[in-house]
């Protein structure tokens, strides 16, 4: 054979090969070998959400967040245990409310941007809030302490919210600047 005969042969098996590599580095010729078919893979597959789904999950956590929070306001007027409940069901419709985040930016992006340098202030004090509002409902039953705590976990949730709008906080500097001046 002459070497021009071959030339098309050798393009051929050429790119031939190069297909085949990439269908090996893409997975698809042998699945059960594959990196994407490995356990670990179908997990993560099989956890990620749609952004839709991610949508309506966020839109449903944090409707129950706002009716637990509501509930529990309803609740003060309970007679003896109404500090109690208000405090119980105002935590736990502002952890729904935070959680509801974790649809949108998926659990571990959302806990990296809780604790970036810029609102690790807000993120400990939120939470420093909340748990210190169970602790006065319920080991120190001291009814001044739950609403202190409560007023304090709406302002360091608040804070802690406007915290991912960009130039928000500083916004609210001034206007508070402002206003007590």
């Amino acid at each position: 054979r002459s070497r021009r005969a071959e030339a098309p042969r050798r393009r051929y098996l050429r790119s031939a090969a190069r297909r085949a590599r990439q269908r090996l580095h893409r997975g698809v010729t042998c699945p059960r070998f594959s990196p994407r078919f490995s356990p670990r893979f179908q997990v993560i597959d099989a956890t990620s959400l749609g952004w839709g789904t991610r949508v309506k999950g966020f839109v449903a956590c944090f409707a129950i967040g706002c009716l637990c929070s509501l509930l529990g306001s309803c609740l003060v007027w309970v007679p003896k245990k109404g500090l109690v409940l208000f405090a119980v069901f105002y935590t736990l419709g502002n952890i729904a409310s935070i959680g509801s985040t974790l649809f949108l930016m998926g659990p571990m992006k959302q806990l990296k941007r809780m604790f970036e340098p810029t609102r690790l202030i807000a993120t400990i004090v939120m939470l420093l809030c909340l748990i210190l509002t169970l602790c006065s409902a319920f080991w120190w039953r001291k009814k001044g302490l739950v609403l202190l705590f409560c007023i304090l976990q709406f302002f360091a949730l608040a804070w802690y919210s406007i915290s991912f709008i960009p130039f928000a906080r500083d916004a609210v500097k001034k206007c508070v600047s402002v206003c007590l001046t």
